[in-house]
């Protein structure tokens, strides 16, 4: 049987009893990355009093998954396994989605444990009244395809979550208020741990405040939906994108319906 196991995304305190009686018994362990597991591990042994197995830690990730599932497929029936992730919860913008899949075809027990996940806590925090929300997750990390995603995700109507490393959220704010700077933004780094905080205003107002507060830590940020019909959006928010022609062509033709040609056409004209 398979079991993933979520990991606490900061406090150490968040991790549940059911975690640690499954870690104990448990006869292998598969995890994102074996440093980071044995080190929780460690911890877990030092502070919560844990009595760790002598068993195998093996890791399993996006780059080797598919290789480990020849190696340890079989295991999965004969054996109690639990899958750990670095932090949060497996398969939400992390691996495991392929034991999961494995499992379902194959027809092997597996279990998941509820457990700390930022996405919902996030959005919790925000303090958006809508109650529905989208999770993108990591947006692209350069070039066209990250513009066009951002694009789509202020586009879409619902507040929407997405997360940032440290040495990207300022530019994600930049390229958030090239679009739209007076959207409402909640953006928290560092969540669960000592130096947790919460900002809630404007793009704009945002990228003042970051030029001045250390941007170290995770982040993640709910962009909130513009509830209204996004066909109104002009063709001079579309042109202001940072985008060439042919997506910004693309994504008008989206929004207003016409031909991709046509809206082409008409950005030419408006050069």
């Amino acid at each position: 049987m398979l079991t993933l196991i979520p990991t606490p995304i900061g406090n150490i305190n968040d991790t549940t009893l059911r975690t640690l009686e499954l870690i104990e018994s448990c006869e292998l362990i598969l995890c994102e990355d074996t440093r980071v597991t044995k080190q929780l591990l460690k911890i877990y042994q030092d502070r919560l009093n844990l009595n760790l197995p002598n068993v195998d830690i093996i890791s399993f990730h996006e780059h080797n998954g598919k290789e480990r599932l020849g190696q340890i497929g079989e295991k999965l029936k004969s054996l109690n396994v639990i899958y750990m992730s670095d932090a949060g919860m497996p398969v939400i913008s992390d691996p495991g989605q392929l034991l999961v899949e494995y499992c379902q075809n194959e027809g092997i027990e597996y279990d998941v444990l509820p457990g700390a996940s930022v996405a919902p806590l996030i959005y919790a925090a925000s303090g958006f009244k809508s109650g529905k929300f989208y999770f993108y997750g990591f947006l692209p990390n350069k070039g066209k395809e990250r513009s066009e995603e951002l694009a789509k995700v202020l586009a879409n109507g619902l507040d929407t979550i997405i997360y940032e490393a440290p040495h990207r959220i300022v530019k994600l704010v930049e390229q958030i208020c090239a679009i739209d700077e007076n959207r409402e933004l909640f953006a928290a780094k560092e969540l669960t741990k000592k130096h947790q905080k919460f900002y809630k205003m404007s793009a704009k107002e945002l990228l003042e405040k970051l030029q001045n507060d250390s941007t170290k830590g995770e982040w993640a940020v709910v962009i909130e939906g513009v509830y209204s019909d996004t066909k109104t959006l002009s063709l001079h928010d579309i042109q202001n994108l940072d985008l060439p022609p042919k997506p910004k062509a693309k994504l008008l033709a989206k929004l207003t319906g016409k031909s991709i040609k046509e809206c082409y056409e008409t950005l030419q004209d408006k050069r």
